[in-house]
């Protein structure tokens, strides 16, 4: 034994209030990205204090079964496509930058499922949106 208390475990994405915590990270990574900036501030002109509390309704319903979303993203996502093509690495910074946010805050079977979400998030934008 190395007489090392081990760490207190990250907290798991549980509840409305952790979702809009790491959302709020995670959203802070995107609009300093260098790639990801543009996409949203420039393209798609997010008003984030306007649309925080829609992004986090949609992760509380995909993660906890929330029933509050009712948009169809995909159809969002192929207008912000027609304003400027994405092309697969800007699906694959988000997907990073997703990632690290959770690797860095949150652990458990509620930030396991958002892994595995995003993940798909990513790959069915990209194959709907990249030619």
């Amino acid at each position: 034994m190395s007489g090392r208390a081990s760490a207190s475990p990250l907290p798991d994405l549980d509840s409305p209030a952790r979702i809009r915590a790491f959302i709020e990270a995670f959203y802070a990574r995107v609009l300093a990205d260098e790639r990801l900036a543009p996409i949203f501030l420039d393209v798609a002109a997010i008003d984030l204090a306007k649309h925080l509390p829609i992004i986090c309704s949609y992760w509380e319903k995909l993660i906890l079964g929330a029933d509050g979303y009712r948009r169809h993203t995909m159809n969002i996502h192929r207008a912000l496509n027609a304003r400027q093509t994405l092309e697969p690495g800007d699906f694959e910074r988000w997907l990073a930058l997703f990632r690290t946010t959770l690797d860095e805050g949150y652990s458990g079977p509620h930030a396991e499922r958002a892994r595995r979400v995003a993940g798909h998030i990513a790959h069915n934008m990209q194959v709907a949106l990249v030619p």
